[in-house]
């Protein structure tokens, strides 16, 4: 069974249907407090390294090269292994800060958790 995985922005407000709230970026999302995002866990190890997001730059040409790259880092990230396992308890939302809602580390993160879709 596919685990139940959502997307949300930190800047977005949080439902009782997302789950697990799990903050998946590195920077804490600018301008919102701990008690509005509302975040269970902060597992920023498993977010691109820093290397990795400076050279994105969340510039859309560079999307598909930055799945790949992040695709080979969480290829040896003990951190996605805590992430699966928390998926495979029940509904989770990777939270994010980025504005660009279809090019983010936290897409890539669904799809590695759940490769058949349903993200």
């Amino acid at each position: 069974m596919a685990a139940e995985v959502r997307l949300k922005r930190a800047y977005d407000p949080p439902e009782r249907s997302d789950g697990r709230r799990v903050l998946v970026d590195r920077l804490w999302p600018r301008g919102v407090s701990k008690e509005k995002a509302d975040i269970d866990l902060w597992l920023k190890e498993v977010a691109p390294s820093s290397e990795l997001r400076r050279w994105f730059g969340h510039r859309p040409d560079r999307w598909p090269e930055f799945q790949a790259r992040y695709r080979a880092e969480l290829a040896h990230n003990p951190a996605l292994y805590e992430l699966r396992r928390i998926a495979g308890t029940g509904p989770v939302t990777l939270v994010y800060g980025a504005k660009d809602r279809a090019h983010n580390d936290a897409v890539v993160l669904a799809e590695v958790l759940n490769p058949e879709g349903g993200a």
